[in-house]
């Protein structure tokens, strides 16, 4: 028993007290201030939702396009694929199977212009440059198997890109083909991303195609305008204003 026992209202007031002192030595908590009250934590800014402009004008009715991707399509002359394993075709004969299957195609998804046909027919032949990239494999489509990915050099830096995946009963399957003047291509995720110059000055087009599985192709889902960093022009470069600079041979 204490000798000395503290009468009942003064332990409960230090109880308070200790109390107060822990809420007071929290980081977390605020407003134990000197003189002992609770501290504003300033004004709280007022949540506005989106505004909708001209509500009473009637909406469009404009059914909406078709989507911007190519449709699937088997690729005929193809020997059927193991496994559903991607990585035992040869790029160069799926390339030249599509062109036997869509000979003289200028324009669409098989569009080829004749000198590439060509040079793509004499692959492997004469030892020259072939217009057929080595080729990239990623899970496109989300099944846990690779997908081929496949890129032809076309003139004026064009180039054409094409996605393909075998299906379980071994048809191979373009799920992609979309030619573009291509500033670089990248694989992010399971997505196929473009980078290609926009109409505005400065500025370029990134694209990302992704697996659609209703419409079981590539589509174009995000598209992003991005400004191109401008290099920094070398303070050592001379600048040689037109009139100064130097005649051709035979000029006056």
């Amino acid at each position: 028993m204490d000798p000395y026992p503290s009468p009942p209202g003064s332990r409960r007031r230090a109880a308070a007290g200790a109390v107060l002192l822990a809420l007071c030595l929290s980081p977390a908590l605020t407003g134990c201030g000197d003189s002992g009250g609770l501290a504003g934590a300033g004004a709280t800014p007022t949540a506005s939702g989106p505004v909708h402009l001209w509500p009473d004008r009637a909406a469009a009715t404009v059914p909406p396009p078709d989507p911007g991707g190519a449709p699937p399509e088997y690729v005929p002359g193809i020997a059927p694929v193991r496994g559903q394993d991607v990585h035992g075709v040869d790029p160069v004969a799926l390339v030249k199977a599509e062109l036997r299957a869509h000979r003289g195609a200028v324009v669409g998804a098989d569009g080829m212009p004749a000198e590439t046909a060509a040079a793509i027919e004499a692959c492997g032949g004469d030892g020259g440059a072939c217009p057929v990239l080595a080729p990239y494999y990623r899970d496109l489509t989300g099944n846990g198997l690779d997908e081929l990915i496949v890129g032809i050099e076309l003139p004026d830096r064009m180039m054409s890109v094409r996605a393909y995946t075998a299906d379980p009963d071994g048809r191979l399957n373009r799920i992609m083909a979309t030619t573009e003047t291509v500033i670089s291509v990248e694989l992010a995720g399971r997505d196929v991303v473009l980078r290609v110059p926009s109409g505005n000055n400065g500025y370029e087009l990134i694209t990302a195609w992704s697996w659609d599985e209703r419409q079981r192709t590539m589509l174009p889902t995000r598209e992003q305008i991005v400004r191109v960093p401008v290099a920094p022009r070398s303070p050592s470069a001379p600048t040689v204003p037109p009139s100064a600079a130097p005649s051709a041979p035979g000029a006056p």
